[in-house]
């Protein structure tokens, strides 16, 4: 007969299950570069389906952050461009292009995660005046992040190129995604005035070197608001809005989804967090169906194995031989 002590047992169990969990993160941690491996989706920003859907980002979801490149994202407009074949076709998420985490203005605080549009950089550049309040000539952009021929940061811009589209060298960039000079970007939304069904980016001067992002369940709302896109309302950070994504704000790109989970975080996040609003009705089916199984399918794994093993001929063999004689 052996001794059973519950609390070892217990001891044992809650190890066992904090090194699965240690073991669990790190692995995400070595797959994906970045620390946290994952954000939770707060809003439905991205959402494709009301309802939710796998393969898009809906609010309750967890997302794994992958440290990668800001030079090797790939826009929206490089992957609807046939012309850029080593992107062409390229989608994440449910539709063309990479979807990124930043930060906004890069300032502390909850991060965006919103797609990559479009990127916006510099083609003529001039030396700054370093000793002037105004550094730059009128009709070019100053950009203090920009390395100058100099080598010092600070740098006039007085063109723009937007890789993947037909805007190289132009004072101001306009891009309409109809799907005639460009992808088809559709807004889901009706055409009215000057409000067209279809992405227009018009006239846009960037405020410096950057990506335009936006959100896919936005109709086309741009995060960098009115002057890139009419009728945006753009993001705003703790400095005002949100400017052109510099690769310096990227916290990591949108990898896999693992849905549901994070909607316990939102349900349990205090009077700080976002809340649950936004999360699809059938994301609470999901995980109570979820947390249902994990909790029961323990216990008909453990009841099979017992069934199996009591029928099993050597159990059978056993049994008899330590059964006591009759006398």
């Amino acid at each position: 007969m052996t001794n059973h002590d519950p609390f070892r047992t217990l001891v044992l169990e809650l190890v066992l299950a904090l090194g699965m969990i240690v073991c669990l993160i790190s692995a995400m941690v070595l797959h994906t570069g970045s620390m946290p491996p994952l954000v939770v989706v707060e809003s439905s920003s991205m959402v494709h389906e009301i309802e939710g859907e796998i393969g898009s980002i809906d609010a309750g979801d967890l997302i794994l952050v992958h440290d990668q490149n800001p030079s090797t994202i790939v826009t929206f407009a490089e992957a609807t461009n046939p012309e850029v074949q080593r992107h062409h076709g390229y989608s994440q998420h449910g539709l063309e292009g990479d979807v990124i985490i930043y930060e906004k203005n890069g300032e502390n605080g909850t991060p965006i995660i919103h797609r990559a549009i479009l990127r916006a950089e510099a083609a003529l550049t001039t030396l700054p005046d370093r000793d002037s309040d105004q550094p730059c000539s009128e009709g070019a952009v100053y950009d203090n992040m920009l390395v100058g021929g100099d080598g010092l940061a600070g740098s006039c811009i007085l063109t723009w190129n937007v890789p993947g589209t037909n805007a190289t060298n132009v004072t101001s960039i306009t891009v309409m995604f109809d799907g005639v000079n460009n992808g088809y970007y559709d807004c889901k939304r009706p055409a009215h005035g000057n409000v067209e069904p279809y992405l227009v980016v018009w006239d846009w001067v960037p405020s410096h070197e950057g990506m335009l992002t936006l959100g896919d369940n936005n109709q086309c709302s741009v995060d960098q608001g009115s002057e890139a896109t009419n009728g945006s309302n753009g993001v705003h950070g703790s400095s005002g809005l949100v400017g052109p994504v510099r690769d310096a704000w990227v916290v990591g790109v949108a990898g896999g989804e693992i849905p549901w989970l994070g909607t316990v975080k939102l349900m349990v996040g205090g009077p700080s967090s976002y809340g649950t609003q936004d999360v699809p009705s059938s994301s609470f089916v999901f995980l109570g169906l979820l947390i249902g199984s994990v909790l029961i399918l323990p216990q008909g794994v453990e009841w099979v194995f017992k069934r199996w093993l009591s029928n099993a001929p050597e159990m059978k063999l056993q049994s008899a031989v330590s059964a006591p004689e009759e006398e």
